[in-house]
């Protein structure tokens, strides 16, 4: 299945000098979305914060633990909300292929003074197999019988769901609510005081994704025809792939 664009399945060949002069001027756009994104990073630094004033209560591998305990004894605090009902089998693939790529980062975060955990509404037990199954080794809990979820907007609160209309990534939707994947980052102050400071929805994750980062250096680029179409969980890729949508995280 050809999935190429037209300026890639009819590349245009031409001498190294030319091509030189064309990467040329394709770094300097390069450079200048560099310095914007430098920008938009710091402008992220700068959001206001809100002080966490309810108590939530997380079920993990220590037991019950509150927000301030999942620190761990650091000041900065980032929880990927990973899509897992209370009656699913399986993750969601979209929030798996996530969260393929933690572990690696979790060899350097904890010594830069961020905890990276997920959280999913599944009770703890529930989420166990399917853990072990990929071979996960960071930190997920559950946020069963807790606001958590609600409060940060990756599943409705009853009052939504009441009204089918509920909030997602800062704007409000029609229809049935469920299960949404997202972002929420924290901060701890020296007097134990907890402040939520971040949190990006929808394609906001991609930031986390390195292997996006490395496809979109190729001639194919992601070649996909909706977003992550060709993802599957990493124990159920064949050796030629079938590309087919799925109804999860598009």
């Amino acid at each position: 299945m050809n999935m190429l664009d037209s300026s890639t399945s009819n590349p245009k060949v031409v001498s190294r000098d030319e091509w030189i002069a064309a990467r040329k001027a394709h770094l300097a756009n390069e450079r200048e979305l560099t310095h914007r994104l430098d920008e938009l990073r710091a402008e992220r630094r700068q959001l206001p914060w809100v002080e966490v004033d309810k108590t939530y209560v997380f079920e993990g591998p220590n037991g019950p633990e509150t927000l301030a305990d999942l620190f761990d004894g650091r000041s900065q605090l980032i929880v990927y909300h990973f899509m897992f009902g209370p009656d699913w089998q399986e993750g969601c693939p979209g929030c798996s292929f996530v969260s393929d790529h933690i572990d690696g980062v979790n060899l350097h975060l904890p010594h830069h003074d961020v905890t990276l955990l997920a959280v999913s509404r599944a009770p703890y037990a529930a989420f166990q197999d399917y853990k072990k199954r990929m071979g996960w080794q960071f930190k997920w809990v559950s946020s069963a019988g807790s606001d958590f979820n609600a409060d940060y907007h990756v599943y409705p609160s009853e009052a939504e769901i009441a009204a089918g209309r509920y909030e997602y990534n800062y704007e409000l939707h029609d229809g049935e609510p469920g299960e949404q994947p997202g972002i929420s980052v924290f901060y701890k102050d020296p007097d134990g005081r907890i402040f939520h400071t971040y949190s990006s929805y929808a394609r906001g994750g991609d930031m986390l994704i390195g292997t996006h980062h490395f496809l979109d250096m190729t001639p194919k680029g992601r070649n996909e025809r909706s977003t992550m179409d060709w993802v599957r969980r990493h124990d159920r890729y064949e050796d030629r792939p079938a590309v087919a949508a799925h109804d999860c995280c598009s």
